[in-house]
């Protein structure tokens, strides 16, 4: 049997039929089913019936370089540099387990999506190649300094292909780390390149196109609906993952997207005001404190979760409504305060901002000197936290406004 014969496979009172794929493993026979989705069956004990031959052809594999992907250079094409750090985007599945593993680099991502050719010229860089619940603050450093380098290599535009879990997170810290004069886009996928529903394709074409647009900041480009002919462009620091599962599952939380592409024109259209490509001159401060910690408050909550946090330098919370923790949590919080840990206090409520000057507990929370941490979603201002306590000569001040669009103005109705 060979790739592309139409087969049938048996196992343990259980029949497959479809196209025989290529497999790297001899211990698995890897099928494509008739409704687009792959399987892997077990070789051993397993008989295979030759329905047709060559029912579909396969290339076979290039040689690939260890991170970077060398590919025709056009003059005429913007130059845009593709930097993965693994994600369902850049991921199949593990036919030895039935998962999703991180696998592919970017020479299998330009290969897997030949829509690419044509768009831009790009170079590939690998940061990691992992999925993102394991991302750690220590290779956000790695990849602002990956991308910076990108930046001053003289490239158009940049594109990080993520995971979505912890999407949000990355691009809040690249949004802090760098200032930038070209487009720096993030996308991922929901579903990976091979199952038929995967959103792979519209999220890259459209995150190529956002790259070479005329908007210098860090956005996330994903699906806007369940359809492939839009996506959103979310400015990084504004962005939530709220969805699990589905191909539209990010949002900008108190607006709508700063910008949308449309995958059938290729347009790009932004709705507010924003920074310029080459407005800003590059520069990159890396440095975080990574002993920051997020801690969200829920009736019942343990007091030793704060009293565990005395070492740390800055304690995010997740409080209630306005802002609030219970009065009994007041000492505690001054005490760690008064031994130099920054507390800032963001609202577990989706949208609104914090407001510390409504209810007694939140002036008592001012009194003992909680930072107010605006609009500002709580992830964004860990990551902030993290950023300023390192960077800034007054962090109580920097959280307290907007670096990177993380706090919105709030509404007026007297001006």
């Amino acid at each position: 049997m060979n790739p592309g014969d139409h087969v049938r496979v048996s196992q343990n009172g259980s029949s497959y039929e479809g196209i025989l794929l290529p497999s790297t493993n001899d211990q698995y026979l890897i099928l494509k089913l008739s409704g687009g989705y792959n399987v892997g069956v077990s070789s051993k004990g397993a008989s295979v019936e030759l329905i047709s031959p060559n029912s579909a052809q396969f290339s076979p594999p290039e040689n690939k370089s260890d991170d970077v992907s060398n590919i025709i250079f056009d003059k005429n094409l913007p130059t845009i540099s593709l930097i993965t750090t693994g994600g369902t985007i850049a991921s199949t599945i593990d036919y030895r387990t039935g998962a999703v593993t991180s696998q592919f680099d970017v020479t299998d991502i330009l290969r897997s999506i030949p829509d690419l050719s044509g768009l831009a010229n790009y170079r590939g860089k690998i940061v990691a190649n992992i999925l993102s619940e394991n991302m750690t603050p220590s290779i956000w450093q790695d990849l602002a300094k990956a991308i910076f380098e990108e930046i001053e290599a003289g490239v158009d535009g940049i594109i990080v292909m993520h995971g979505t879990d912890t999407m949000q997170y990355t691009a809040a810290a690249i949004s802090f780390m760098i200032c930038t004069p070209v487009p720096i886009i993030f996308t991922g996928s929901q579903r990976s390149s091979d199952r038929p529903s995967s959103d792979n394709l519209v999220n890259v074409i459209c995150a190529v196109e956002a790259a070479k647009s005329t908007c210098a900041e860090v956005l996330i480009c994903m699906h806007s609906n369940d359809s492939d002919n839009h996506c959103s462009l979310h400015q990084a620091t504004r962005a939530r993952k709220n969805h699990t599962s589905k191909r539209s599952a990010f949002a900008t939380i108190g607006n709508l997207p700063l910008g949308e592409v449309n995958y059938d024109t290729r347009s790009v259209t932004y709705r507010r005001d924003h920074h310029k490509r080459g407005e800003l001159k590059s520069s990159l401060k890396p440095d975080l404190d990574f002993n920051v910690e997020l801690i969200k408050y829920t009736p019942g909550m343990d007091a030793k979760l704060l009293e565990a946090c005395s070492e740390k330098s800055g304690v995010v919370i997740e409080g209630t409504g306005l802002g609030h923790i219970p009065t009994d949590f007041i000492p505690l919080l001054s005490s760690l305060i008064k031994n130099g840990t920054h507390v800032v206090m963001t609202s577990q409520c989706i949208e609104g901002r914090v407001c510390s000057r409504v209810y007694d507990t939140g002036r008592d929370l001012l009194d003992i000197g909680v930072i107010e941490g605006g609009d500002m979603l709580p992830g964004t201002a860990k990551v902030k936290l993290m950023w300023a306590l390192a960077n800034t000569d007054d962090p109580f001040e920097s959280m307290q406004i907007s670096l990177a669009g993380e706090i919105t103005e709030p509404s007026r109705p007297w001006d």
